[in-house]
């Protein structure tokens, strides 16, 4: 259903009007997703209900494959490079944005719904949309069953972060707890056994093998993961080059998951 937009303050394109600032702001129950890559999907993950689509007249060729997969309700706005940098606040080099909406899962019900066997990768105090982004793309990448949220990381549905994570964050099963729940305790009672990276890990990577259900918890550069996190799951390390004792946490993700996904295979 395509729709050409020649004003800018045309109220059918008011989500899409002052990205930047709306993405500090918020969008009541609605996000940007930005590119070709993230758009196919969430065109095609089938996770978040496509609100619209909103397009420079250049690339509406180029992206007929996808576009065809749309559904019939949902529109395709059509504008001049200009109208669409006027109406996003800046240059939208990508020429590609597109309105989802958020479909929240309760990380009871997730974890519940994880096979016998299954790989959640548990997130800390992530406060970087860069590395929510990486973390999401590396848990796709290694066959990460779910990824589950404390209270206090960042939104991996920042338009950023769907940005970094390549899409990954549209596609990968994800639930954040609410403010008092407690992430090993809720990871511990559904059956799996949580492990926590850290520097100091009593056991090295190399030399650990995962349970069927494994949780793995990851935390923020810096300060890492609190003491008392720590002081209540196995902790395993990574061994480093003398003088280095830490990585970046989406780095450190990517080498603990192919570890993981390495084992998995081996394990059949």
């Amino acid at each position: 259903m395509i729709v050409h937009v020649a004003d800018p303050d045309d109220p059918r394109i008011e989500g899409y009007r002052a990205v930047r600032e709306r993405d500090l702001a918020g969008r009541e129950g609605l996000f940007v997703a930005e590119g070709r890559v993230v758009l196919e999907k969430l065109v095609r993950g089938g996770r978040h209900p496509l609100r619209s689509v909103l397009l420079a007249e250049a690339r509406v060729g180029a992206l007929e494959d996808v576009l065809a997969g749309l559904p019939a309700t949902v529109p395709v706005y059509v504008a001049s490079q200009g109208v669409m940098d006027a109406i996003a606040g800046f240059p939208i080099h990508r020429g590609i944005l597109a309105l989802g909406e958020r479909a929240p899962r309760a990380a009871q019900a997730l974890l519940a719904g994880l096979p016998p066997q299954a790989l959640v990768v548990g997130l800390c105090a992530i406060a970087n949309h860069d590395n929510m982004g990486g973390l999401f793309r590396n848990a796709a990448a290694f066959g990460a069953d779910a990824v589950l949220l404390d209270a206090d990381c960042c939104d991996p549905l920042y338009r950023k972060a769907i940005r970094v994570s390549v899409g990954a964050a549209l596609t990968t099963p994800f639930a954040q707890l609410d403010r008092g729940t407690d992430l090993v305790q809720a990871l511990a009672g559904a059956g799996f056994e949580v492990v926590a990276l850290s520097p100091q890990g009593e056991t090295e990577l190399r030399a650990w093998r995962p349970a069927a259900r494994t949780a793995v918890l990851f935390g923020a550069e810096g300060p890492g993961l609190a003491p008392q996190v720590l002081a209540r799951t196995r902790t395993v390390g990574i061994a480093m080059a003398g003088g280095f004792d830490s990585l970046n946490v989406a780095t450190t993700s990517g080498i603990v998951l192919h570890h993981l996904a390495a084992a998995r295979a081996e394990a059949g």
